[in-house]
């Protein structure tokens, strides 16, 4: 046989695939069925529905849940943004998901499907009526590891007002219903209702193992009356690196889903990243305040009015932390009230 042939015979040989061994291990499995995709919305779904028989849920039953971890240190008191390094331009998008008793909010899946096309990360506070009422769309969130969910309580009641056994109910009935619903995680985060606080409410979130995440930028979006034009302004004119952004996403954010994509691509434009609230309180050093405001203190104090009728006054001077957990019953009192409709 010539040489060529040969050499050409036996490199192709060599080069043959093997047949394959013998061998006892299974075949791969595979993984677990990725999560289905979010059903698409309607725009009927941002309709908020006063009244709906829908609205008449029951208090979840929150004295079974386990203790909250402690709050970390230096969170106590109002987080209203946070001091990055400098060349750092992060920013938080927040949403607010909240719903008062008697009605059924809305679900704006505008502003979330935007987030979820561009792969931006937001931070999305949810009342606990909310939860009960859009359990899917919650279920939908929570399964999504750009968002983060947080509590805004569970009717979005002003908590300088309400007594201690309603104060009770405010915070930690969404952390049951989110688990009814599914989550098994707790909040890290709570948003006080109408950015209205005192000694006294803010003493009993921090004691649950929330901090209390305000904001240094509104839009104004739950005006009828902002335009997208005044959403997108608004918002430029306050954003700078470590800013807490607050927007709507219940129905009542009117036109921030046609400002949001202008809102992102100008922030982009200038260098900025978007991040949850988590995220950003890592990355620098939270700016907290005593008290809670929206743009300068003492503005939220005009929520108040209801003490008129004869709801509880706020608290001026702050408060001992509490000696046992928050929401736990005292000895020889009676569990705050469970599974009754909401009030």
């Amino acid at each position: 046989m010539p040489l060529p042939l040969r050499a050409f015979l036996l490199a192709t040989l060599l080069l043959a695939p093997l047949p394959a061994a013998a061998t006892d291990t299974p075949p791969p499995v595979a993984g677990p069925a990725p999560a289905a995709a979010p059903r698409p919305w309607s725009p009927s779904e941002k309709a908020i529905a006063k009244g709906s028989p829908r609205a008449r849920v029951a208090v979840p039953d929150f004295t079974a849940l386990p203790p909250a971890p402690l709050l970390p240190a230096g969170l106590a008191g109002s987080v209203r943004r946070v001091d990055l390094p400098p060349g750092e331009k992060l920013v938080a998008l927040t949403f607010d998901l909240c719903e008062t008793a008697g009605e059924v909010a809305g679900y704006d899946g505008e502003i979330v499907d935007t987030l979820r096309r561009r792969g931006i990360a937001a931070t999305f506070f949810v009342g606990g009526h909310w939860a009960a009422t859009h359990p899917e769309r919650f279920r939908e969130l929570a399964a999504d590891p750009r968002f983060e969910i947080a509590n805004h309580t569970w009717t979005h009641a002003n908590l300088r007002l309400v007594d201690d056994a309603r104060l009770a109910r405010e915070i930690l009935a969404p952390e049951a219903a989110f688990a009814e619903a599914g989550w098994q995680a707790r909040s890290k985060y709570l948003r006080f209702p109408f950015g209205a606080c005192d000694a006294r409410s803010m003493a009993a979130v921090n004691a649950a193992g929330m901090a209390a995440i305000q904001w240094d930028v509104s839009t104004g979006d739950p005006s009828p009356f902002a335009s997208a034009d005044m959403i997108v302004a608004e918002t430029m004119r306050g954003v700078r690196p470590g800013s807490i952004v607050l927007a709507h996403a219940n129905g009542r954010g009117f036109h921030t889903g046609a400002a949001l994509p202008r809102i992102l691509d100008r922030l982009t434009a200038q260098g900025y990243h978007f991040v949850s609230v988590g995220d950003l309180l890592a990355r620098g050093r939270p700016v907290v305040t005593p008290t809670c405001y929206d743009s300068h203190p003492g503005d939220t104090d005009k929520y108040d009015h209801w003490a008129a009728l004869g709801g509880r006054k706020p608290s001026t001077k702050p408060l001992a932390a509490p000696e046992r957990p928050f929401g736990a019953p005292a000895t020889g009192t009676a569990k705050p009230a469970a599974g009754a409709p909401t009030p």
